[in-house]
């Protein structure tokens, strides 16, 4: 993520740091021929932010629907999807604490099979006919989400002949201006795939790694409803103001 600063010259004034290398995924993976064509190869121009970078989108629920958060059918009351049955939980804040209330959350995963509803998908994996796999919804006053599904398969990359991605949700989080949107894919602790993925791997920093792992919370039995829970929070930009001189 971009940090956020103001200095005492220009207050209120949002500028950004450059990403830490090191919690980002390398932007070229070896043995991985697609990342070497899919980031510029010359450096980004630089330009200053303007008004519309800074203080849009506003109303965003307006422009893009929204649903109920619930994802292991595909409408309320409905047949559910075949696989586990999970919720994920969590808030949204900024990196003071602060949260973030109305943030769009965007997810998107594949079934139990590994198996995306695209016309790219090759995988030799049945779709399920109850599960659509993505969808939007709204944190609350407190910066909280939650929302369930199914829990994702693994399936295998059309461009390796060995290698398979552990199963994963895609996040994509809008926080209160374009440049605090956050995109980013959150794996499951103890999947033996996750030791050879090319993609998790290739954060180069171990603690930046574990920052996009389920937090798997205790098991438990109900009488009406039986469902594996896990957490995940995220932090997006918050203040790292220059103090002032007393």
């Amino acid at each position: 993520m971009l940090i956020h600063f103001e200095t005492e010259a220009s207050p209120g004034v949002r500028q950004y740091l450059p990403y830490d290398d090191r919690t980002q995924t390398l932007r070229q993976i070896k043995d991985y021929p697609r990342s070497f064509t899919r980031v510029p190869a010359q450096p980004l121009i630089d330009r200053p932010l303007t008004l519309s970078e800074l203080t849009g989108p506003t109303e965003i629920e307006r422009r893009l629907p929204t649903g109920n958060a619930d994802f292991s059918c595909l409408v309320p009351g409905g047949p559910r999807a075949l696989g586990q049955f999970m919720t994920v939980a969590g808030r949204i804040t900024d990196e003071d604490g602060a949260p973030l209330a109305g943030a769009l959350i965007e997810i998107w995963q594949a079934n139990a099979s590994g198996k995306y509803i695209h016309e790219y998908d090759s995988h030799q994996a049945p779709l399920d006919p109850n599960f659509i796999g993505q969808g939007r919804f709204l944190t609350d006053a407190e910066g909280g989400y939650q929302f369930r599904t199914i829990k994702p398969g693994g399936y295998p990359v059309g461009s390796n002949d060995w290698w398979w991605r552990p199963p994963h949700i895609h996040f994509s989080i809008f926080g209160m201006s374009w440049m605090d949107r956050f995109i980013t894919q959150i794996f499951f602790p103890g999947e033996p795939l996750n030791e050879a993925d090319l993609l998790l791997n290739g954060i180069p920093d171990p603690e930046a790694r574990q920052r996009v792992m389920f937090e798997p919370l205790p098991t438990k039995v109900t009488k009406t409803l039986n469902i594996l829970e896990f957490r995940r929070d995220f932090v997006l930009r918050g203040k790292s103001k220059t103090p002032e001189l007393l």
